[in-house]
């Protein structure tokens, strides 16, 4: 199997005006070379133009892998860099949306995080891509991508090695939570937070809620 790496470390370029409710959007993200310092809440120079949808500790970072950018740039026939999702993590030899919630990569020497939710798209997400239809679309598709709390700082740069240092045994993933949740995950997830195995963020016991109704539990 091919060592996982960082492919590109991306922080926001500009930002731009944006119809939406907070009227700028920092999903401009683009490729920066050499080491960038990754702190509790990002990477260092990097925004998140809306707190209420992006950003906390809980999504200090998006990452988005290669093997679903190359999907998407076979789907819609162009050239998609990295950045183009929104990303702060290009990476390669390892899938953030089939990774564990709760799993935790050694990123470069120091840097160490955890997987904690998959990325729902939204309209800004759309405008960004120019394709119509492409919040369906994304979500459809199932490859999310997966925001990731930051247990360790430190330095990262495009060619660092991942490594999974911690994998929990529920098994749930990020794209099955996203595109197919049962109650059997929610119970699985559920214990193994009150385990201390992994820690949920806030916003998942709102979706457990949310199922159960869904489902008349």
């Amino acid at each position: 199997m091919d060592t996982a790496s960082v492919l590109a470390v991306c922080r926001v370029h500009q930002l731009l005006d944006d119809p939406g409710t907070v009227g700028v959007t920092a999903i401009d993200k683009r490729p920066v070379a050499g080491p960038v310092r990754v702190h509790r809440l990002g990477l260092r120079g990097d925004v998140q133009a809306s707190r209420v949808h992006h950003g906390g500790e809980d999504q200090a970072l998006y990452a988005y892998s290669q093997d679903d950018a190359d999907y998407w740039a076979a789907e819609l026939g162009r050239d998609l860099p990295p950045g183009i999702f929104g990303e702060n993590l290009r990476i390669a030899g390892i899938s953030a949306t089939d990774a564990i919630i709760g799993e935790r990569w050694k990123i470069g020497l120091d840097v160490e995080v955890e997987v904690t939710s998959p990325r729902t798209p939204c309209a800004t997400f759309q405008r960004r891509m120019h394709e119509p239809h492409w919040v369906k679309r994304f979500g459809d598709a199932g490859r999310v991508g997966t925001y990731l709390r930051v247990v360790r700082v430190g330095s990262i740069q495009a060619g660092d090695h991942i490594h999974r240092i911690f994998v929990p045994t529920h098994g749930v993933t990020i794209g099955k939570w996203f595109s197919d949740p049962t109650v059997e995950d929610m119970e699985a997830l559920r214990d193994a937070d009150a385990d201390g195995e992994i820690r949920l963020q806030p916003e998942y016991h709102g979706e457990f809620a949310k199922l159960q109704r869904s489902l008349g539990v």
